[in-house]
């Protein structure tokens, strides 16, 4: 049952589970907006808020449809100083969250989102790659807030040069 549906014709006594549960879907949603407004402002402190202490973060499968083989990323700082450190100074970026879908089980979620980003060299904004990447995400409650826990990104298509933002 969806939860509009449930709002709509739950009885009074079930309005705070469907509080909770709303709640619960905009902090998940907030973990993805954090992890890509904290790169585009270049935002050390915003960036690492959305991630657990031990996250892990895959870029091979988008990375491989340009030849690319990255590793994974393994631990929020390792995550941060990685992008923050190949993109300050060097690239201007914007990413567009949509279509998030989220599953709740208990203080674990699931959500997959699609993500437009747009790199575009500092120096020479006519080099650029525009991505349209799914993500799949996991994700761990922790207080009142939820975090990232393991992110894969795919790739759907792109324009540009990947390569001259991410290396080969």
């Amino acid at each position: 049952m969806s939860v509009t549906h449930r709002a709509l014709s739950a009885p009074a006594a079930d309005s705070a589970a469907v509080t909770a549960e709303l709640r619960d879907r905009a902090e998940i949603t907030d973990a993805l907006y954090r992890f890509a407004l904290g790169q585009d402002r270049k935002d050390r402190d915003l960036f690492a808020s959305a991630f657990t202490e031990d996250a892990e973060l895959d870029f091979r499968p988008a990375a491989a449809r340009w030849g690319a083989e990255p590793p994974v990323m393994t631990g929020r700082d390792a995550i941060v100083d990685a992008i923050l450190g190949m993109f300050t100074g060097r690239v201007d970026t914007t990413h567009q969250v949509t279509n998030p879908r989220i599953t709740v089980e208990g203080d674990t979620a699931r959500m997959t989102a699609l993500v437009e980003a747009q790199h575009l060299l500092t120096a020479d904004h006519d080099t650029f790659a525009l991505l349209k990447n799914p993500y799949v995400l996991e994700l761990k409650r922790d207080g009142d807030r939820w975090l990232i826990h393991r992110m894969r990104i795919e790739n759907t298509w792109y324009l540009g040069e990947p390569k001259a933002i991410f290396g080969g």
